[in-house]
């Protein structure tokens, strides 16, 4: 079977388009643009104590991952190896240039891909933000690109042994939803639950910024899943208008949802449900019609949304629910994936389902199950190694004053004139990574 996503590279004759490469330009800055755009979306979301932390957590990941995907995992991920990791080929960005890759300039194809690896590390934050000392968080992510990213692309993306089995995704719904939603839990289970998690309401500070942010990842969210086709061709027309029309019935279904339960339908709820139908379309954005995407969409808002609701029941402290937004929507995306693909509108995909097919909804299962196997563990070993040489999380009084002035020595909102008086950071925790447990609060 010829397979979808990197057809483009491996099937064209080794020339740059002008037309391609221009769209490829305009995807990258796009793509580029969800991880500020993440910053404002999580930013809101938590207090106003701890917004600029939590901002930090997703713009830092621009400089260590985009860094560290030059170096190294950019070659571990796309270099020629074997069926679990690429090869080192290009280390250092050796042998990538300004030849043809497909028909793209080799250099675009690796800064596009780059950014897929900074927005997928920077989502795990929501679900330690508030808590997590920044140090320690950016040694986490460093790791995490080079040990769970990295590899779950090359199975999927570069050529590794969920490629050849047929798994479909357009545009990540495996590689960055499932792997950093199910990452994402991990992390909130291992650090234990926030001071105040259960005691006092924990409310966003700035809903404003929420669907700011929700706004302008649905913007960079055409170059994400429309530029996945590497090209400016039909299949990027499909993707595009598949990312517009998606998130429109997730939008409806959950403000319907939210009503019918409380009410009363909340702007947080509104922008969630856009994100949901945004994963969820992204690894059929280009296997699929656009009724079949409305489908998708509307379907999509119900696992998400009533996970969300038994989430908040727990002591399961998955602060800004990254694993009920990315993981149950990549997972819902995946496997939807495999019931409406259809080979009439991508001939380069597979038929699903509902087109006669019901193997290729194994096959999607198997990319799902195997996601969240290795990212679960290899995050669990990551976090517990990094646990066993500093503190991950801060200390409860450091978490009272708030994590913008105990690990930044800033302020989001000042009153009146002077300076914040900076201590030494004595706000670690000296305990080790906690067990794989619910925590209570402390």
């Amino acid at each position: 079977m010829t397979l979808p996503l990197l057809l483009a590279l491996q099937d064209a004759q080794p020339s740059v388009v002008p037309a391609d490469t221009a769209w490829m330009l305009v995807s990258t800055a796009l793509v580029l643009l969800m991880t500020p755009a993440l910053a404002f979306f999580y930013g809101g979301l938590v207090r106003s104590k701890n917004s600029l932390n939590t901002m930090m957590m997703s713009f830092a990941a621009l400089g260590v991952v985009g860094v560290l995907w030059a170096l190294l995992a950019y070659s571990l991920a796309f270099a020629e190896g074997n069926a679990w990791i690429g090869g080192t080929d290009n280390a250092l960005l050796a042998g990538v240039g300004t030849e043809a890759k497909g028909t793209l300039p080799h250099v675009l194809f690796m800064a596009y891909q780059g950014t897929f690896a900074i927005i997928t590390a920077a989502l795990i934050s929501g679900a330690i933000v508030e808590r997590m000392r920044f140090g320690p968080y950016l040694a986490f992510i460093v790791l995490w690109t080079l040990f769970v990213y990295a590899p779950v692309a090359h199975w999927v993306w570069g050529g590794g042994w969920l490629m050849t089995r047929g798994v479909l995704d357009f545009a990540g719904g495996t590689v960055v939803h499932i792997n950093a939603g199910v990452s994402a839990l991990v992390a909130a289970l291992v650090l234990g639950t926030r001071k105040d998690y259960s005691r006092q309401a924990i409310l966003p500070h700035n809903v404003p910024f929420v669907l700011l942010g929700a706004g302008l990842l649905w913007f960079g969210w055409f170059g994400f899943n429309g530029g996945s086709a590497l090209a400016a061709n039909e299949l990027a027309a499909l993707a595009f208008t598949n990312t517009f029309l998606a998130p429109m019935a997730t939008l409806v279904v959950w403000v319907l949802l939210d009503y019918f339960r409380t009410g009363r339908a909340t702007a947080v709820g509104g922008a969630t449900g856009i994100v949901v139908g945004l994963v969820a379309v992204t690894p059929a954005a280009g296997f699929i019609g656009p009724t079949s995407a409305l489908l998708l969409g509307a379907i999509a808002a119900f696992p998400s949304y009533f996970t969300i609701v038994a989430r908040s029941r727990t002591r399961l402290d998955d602060s800004l629910d990254v694993f009920a937004g990315h993981g149950i929507g990549g997972l819902t995306g995946a496997l939807l994936t495999g019931v409406f693909a259809s080979k009439v509108w991508n001939p380069a995909g597979n038929d699903g389902l509902l087109a006669g097919n019901p193997g290729q909804l194994a096959t999607q299962a198997l990319g799902v199950a195997a996601a969240i196997i290795y990212s679960a563990l290899a995050t669990f070993v990551i976090l517990k190694l990094l646990g066993l040489v500093t503190a991950l999380r801060a200390a409860p009084r450091a978490e009272g004053l708030g994590m913008d002035v105990t690990q930044h020595g800033e302020e989001a909102y000042s009153t009146g004139e002077g300076s914040i008086l900076v201590m030494p950071d004595t706000s670690a925790t000296a305990m080790p990574a906690r067990a794989l447990t619910p925590q209570a609060a402390s």
